[in-house]
């Protein structure tokens, strides 16, 4: 509550010594890791399940339904169903002879644990994306494709992937960026813990603002995150159209 005093870099010259900071960093790129590919994947195979086998409204909206819930009603349901004594999860896996698993409360389950419970309800938007963009490519591509003779394999390599690249760099550009500010699922289900094995950055960022008042080095941790992510997102796109370029 004090008047600001000008302190010039020494708040980003501490985050270079900050044990803290380098953790919530790993902890992040741990979830993102967990996170995207497994959502692209996901996301891709039930929109091209969805093309191919059933063009139903209502299975579309049944798929969508998880991202309708906000985050944090998505949360507290997962919290009750990962309960390690009352959830139902837990009751499943019982009958398969699973023992119980403190999803939430192990500190090598809980970053994984998040990931699933917010790939769950992002998986959706993901292959409404993808689903999308599958319906903007002809037909007659893969009905030329088939009658030169190429599997399914091929066709998916030669015709699908090059034409989804604009939805996968989409896909992919504003998936990594929200999972880099993954916050509310941490903050119904864990706070952090167990031993801030889930402390992300922005977790981090608002433990140091509004729990220890350091707003200067919060904003500090802030600028960083907001230069690495305009960095990882030049980086995709070159990436990405590296590979359309060379699948063409």
């Amino acid at each position: 509550m004090r008047a600001p005093k000008f302190i010039g870099f020494d708040n980003y010259l501490k985050l270079i010594d900050d044990p803290r900071f380098w953790q919530s960093a790993r902890i992040t790129i741990a979830y993102v890791l967990y996170n995207i590919p497994l959502q692209t994947v996901l996301g891709l195979v039930l929109a091209v399940l969805m093309d191919r086998l059933s063009k139903s409204v209502a299975l579309r909206a049944v798929v969508i339904a998880p991202y309708l819930l906000s985050n944090v009603i998505a949360a507290l349901i997962w919290l009750w169903l990962l309960d390690p004594l009352l959830g139902m999860t837990n009751v499943f896996l019982g009958l398969v002879g699973v023992p119980r698993q403190s999803f939430l409360a192990a500190p090598d389950l809980a970053i994984m644990s998040v990931a699933g419970i917010n790939i769950w309800r992002h998986v959706g938007l993901t292959a409404l994306l993808f689903y999308a963009g599958l319906q903007a490519i002809p037909r007659s591509l893969y009905e030329a494709a088939r009658l030169e003779g190429a599997g399914e394999w091929a066709v998916f390599r030669r015709i699908t992937l090059p034409l989804l690249r604009p939805v996968l760099v989409f896909v992919l550009v504003t998936s990594v960026i929200g999972s880099f500010q993954i916050f509310d699922t941490i903050a119904v289900t864990t706070q952090g813990g167990p031993a801030n094995s889930t402390s992300a950055i922005i977790w981090y960022v608002y433990e140091s603002a509004f729990r220890f008042s350091k707003m200067g080095y919060a904003s500090a941790m802030s600028v960083v995150l907001f230069a690495v992510l305009i960095l990882i997102t030049i980086l995709q796109m070159r990436a990405l159209r590296a590979g359309s370029s060379d699948l063409e």
